[in-house]
């Protein structure tokens, strides 16, 4: 006993001198689970501290895993809380330069009867993980905790390895009005990359970059546009002002919104659930969040609504024929019998779905499927391309399509935001209970029912006020301007109540550009003030193509902005809300473009612009702000 303390005491003093060579590349992580009946538990906060001073702090995700990053070498305690269990503290837990080392923590809950426990000099074998080749390698633990006293495992296996996937985004450039006076893209109201990156930071990690689309982010909020009066679908809202992160530039502001429509009033569904029942769905933040979130949906449907569901793993089957909606307890009870195990043909269960959405088809009624999936396909047709070519085929016949997604660690939210683009659809990633009720039920009309369908944007700037131009965000929503008049074209749709933003950053001429020049051009001069007489305020017009649900033909919106000399301080809230929120992806990307956007100044405009916020999503905003600083 003695010759152990006496080796802990020596390991300690030789941690805090190798402490200041760490470069803050390790980490401590692991499960927490209830010591009687072994199920995860999310949300609980897990407080890191050194030499008595608290200095990192996580919370489990919803399968129970935290993680807490960045650390330097040394030795550290953990302190863990949640309610209704006993709090717990391990000590002397040494962190080795670049590896991840793995505590697997065991609550008692408090109505257990407390029993005395004492530190015993026994060396618990843990798994590190060496960051640079992600290889797992066993080594010994220099800390020492009875089992019985912290509930820990002794022999934990390593952690699966991460296989998200996403496609790579190049921010768009700023483009010569000279050379490209219009710029086209179709609009995107997918809401999946704000949440996907708020399951990173409340896991205590920032987001890989390519995770990061700023239209997504921006998309996720409401915002208060004017319900619109006129014979089309949506109202158009726009703000010229100047730009925050860049005090030379100005910011153009793009606002639409969608009719709302009472679910009530709404036409009768025919909703195809396509759920993906394989073993990477296991995991209670995948199958389990799953099946909770679409009882929500149930508890909402009319018995005019009919419902189907599809199963897919191995093979794909049909475990509900079309039922109506007045039998919530029989479709209750299939989405409660669920369960996960085996691969993933993706492609089969597509087939399926599609076949029995055709068969139920309503006319004038709002057809769906909805797929919820980690997007892990590896049977059958499995490719992205594959996929997309698939789902291509089967939007002709008027069924819309929306896609879920959940889990973490094999996400693959490259295939599942290309299925939703190119299936007339939508895409959302489920990291919470309350994520599955704000789009499931909160918003179920703008999830479930499309009131304009293609709807595209084309822009014209104004050479005299406006020298180059960049849209923020849209990367691959970008069209090309021929595509506008094209209604074979296929672009984006709107739901009911949904809001959509685009912000472009402009250059005002007279103002030096950073950017890479060309040579005058000898033939494309002309007379800008003769020419442009007629327009003298006018920095731009936007023109908007959409066709209604079931139309072939597109309707055409067209609307001015004009320079009214507005500072970004009296610019509308909407504005200046969306503004911090595309700041905030720009500093996450570490854009080329994001100026003199900080964490910190992110958060100030944001307070500024709250406004109304009932939901507390802006208030969540800001905090997921303020942690991302802290990583």
């Amino acid at each position: 006993m003695k010759k152990l303390l006496f080796v802990l005491i020596a390991l300690f003093s030789l941690s805090q001198t190798q402490a200041q060579k760490g470069n803050g590349t390790a980490s401590i992580q692991g499960f927490i689970t209830d010591l009687e009946t072994q199920d995860t538990l999310p949300f609980v906060n897990v407080l890191l501290y050194q030499n008595g001073i608290q200095v990192k702090g996580a919370a489990s995700n919803m399968d129970g895993q935290y993680k807490i990053s960045a650390l330097k070498v040394g030795v550290y305690s953990l302190e863990i809380n949640f309610l209704g269990y006993q709090k717990q503290r391990v000590d002397s837990i040494l962190v080795k330069e670049a590896k991840t080392t793995i505590l697997n923590i065991k609550l008692k809950s408090a109505a257990m009867e407390l029993q005395s426990y004492e530190v015993a000099a026994e060396a618990i074998e843990l798994y590190d993980m060496d960051i640079s080749s992600a290889n797992m390698i066993r080594s010994s633990a220099v800390y020492s905790v009875s089992d019985k006293s912290y509930g820990l495992t002794r022999r934990m296996p390593p952690l699966p390895q991460n296989t998200e996937s996403y496609n790579k985004i190049k921010d768009n450039q700023y483009q010569k009005v000279s050379r490209n006076p219009l710029s086209t893209f179709s609009i995107d109201v997918d809401r999946a990359s704000y949440t996907n990156i708020r399951r990173f930071i409340n896991d205590g990690t920032l987001p890989p970059k390519d995770a990061v689309r700023i239209e997504e982010m921006i998309n996720y909020f409401s915002y208060d546009y004017p319900q619109p009066t006129s014979e089309h679908p949506f109202s158009i809202t726009s703000e010229y002002t100047s730009c925050p992160w860049n005090r030379e530039h100005k910011l153009v502001h793009i606002g639409i919104q969608g009719k709302q429509i009472q679910l009530d009033e709404s036409q009768a569904n025919n909703l195809v659930f396509l759920i993906d029942v394989s073993g990477s769905m296991s995991s209670m933040n995948k199958l389990g969040l799953l099946k909770k979130g679409m009882n929500l949906l149930v508890d909402n449907l009319r018995a005019k609504d009919k419902v189907a569901i599809v199963v897919y793993a191995g093979a794909a089957g049909l475990v509900l024929p079309s039922t109506s909606g007045k039998n919530k307890d029989e479709i209750k009870d299939v989405f409660m019998n669920l369960e996960a195990g085996g691969s993933t043909a993706g492609g089969a269960g597509i087939e399926l779905a599609y076949k029995v959405a055709k068969e139920q088809f309503i006319k004038n009624g709002n057809n769906r499927v909805i797929l919820a999936t980690d997007g892990d396909f590896n049977v059958g047709i499995s490719s992205e391309e594959g996929l997309v070519e698939l789902i291509e085929e089967k939007r002709g016949d008027g069924i819309f399509l929306s896609v879920l997604g959940f889990g973490s660690g094999n996400l693959k939210d490259s295939k599942m935001e290309q299925l939703a683009d190119k299936g007339n659809g939508n895409y959302n990633y489920i990291d919470n209970i309350l994520e599955a009720k704000k789009v499931l039920v909160t918003e179920m009309g703008g999830t479930l029912i499309t009131i304009a369908k293609d709807v595209k944007v084309q822009a014209e700037f104004n050479p005299m006020h406006v020298q180059s131009y960049r849209l923020i965000g849209y990367v691959n929503r970008h069209l090309e301007d021929e595509d506008f008049n094209d209604d074979l074209k296929d672009a984006g749709e709107l739901g009911a109540g949904h809001t959509v933003t685009a912000l472009y950053e402009i250059v005002p001429v007279g103002v030096e550009e950073k950017q890479r020049k060309v040579d005058s051009l000898k033939y494309q001069n002309i007379d800008a003030e003769k020419f442009f007489n007629g327009y003298p305020d006018e920095v731009m017009t936007i023109k908007f193509r959409y066709k209604k649900p079931d139309g072939d033909k597109s309707i055409l919106i067209t609307q001015v902005v004009n320079d009214n000399k507005v500072p970004f301080s009296q610019a509308s809230t909407n504005c200046q809300f969306a503004a911090s929120v595309a700041s905030f992806g720009m500093v996450l990307r570490n854009s080329e473009f994001k100026g003199n956007s900080t964490y910190t100044s992110v958060a100030r405009i944001a307070r500024s612009a709250r406004g109304e916020d009932n939901e507390g999503y802006r208030a969540e905003f800001i905090r997921l702000v303020e942690m991302a600083e802290l990583l």
